[in-house]
């Protein structure tokens, strides 16, 4: 006659996990995501800088273009047409310094927006002679 154990320590065979397991896999996730989340944090960093590096050299390109037109530079960005990039407007304020009429220079800057995600990355600015700063940021 075959009889059924119903001990305690026959439900450890059929399988499954124990509270000890579930903690070591939730501990080790934890981890990762401590070393992952940063990461990507700094990765959405540079890319939205890439993309306002982008749009301040379209934006010297049309300076270029609005001066053999206009004799000086524009004051505005709008003035030449432009608009920032949508995915760039809670992280960047981008402006033109400005100059006395008729303009012979021009400074474009994105200063990050206080507060914005991209707050501690600092200031870009890109002139009429090409000087890119800070030169770090510039770099690929």
């Amino acid at each position: 006659m075959n009889r059924i154990d119903a001990s305690p320590c026959s439900r450890r065979a059929t399988g499954g996990f124990t509270l000890i397991e579930l903690m070591i896999v939730v501990a080790i996730i934890g981890m990762l995501a401590m070393i992952a989340v940063p990461s990507y944090d700094r990765y959405v960093i540079r890319s939205n800088r890439a993309v306002a590096k982008q749009f301040m050299l379209s934006v010297a390109s049309k300076q270029e273009q609005y001066i053999l037109d206009a004799r000086a530079y524009a004051t505005t960005i709008g003035a030449l047409g432009l608009t920032a990039p949508t995915e760039l407007v809670n992280r960047y304020a981008f402006s033109l310094d400005a100059c006395a009429a008729p303009c012979a220079t021009y400074k474009i800057r994105a200063t990050p927006v206080v507060g914005g995600p991209q707050a501690g990355d600092g200031e870009l600015t890109l002139d009429n002679l090409g000087t890119k700063a800070p030169a770090d940021k510039w770099q690929n």
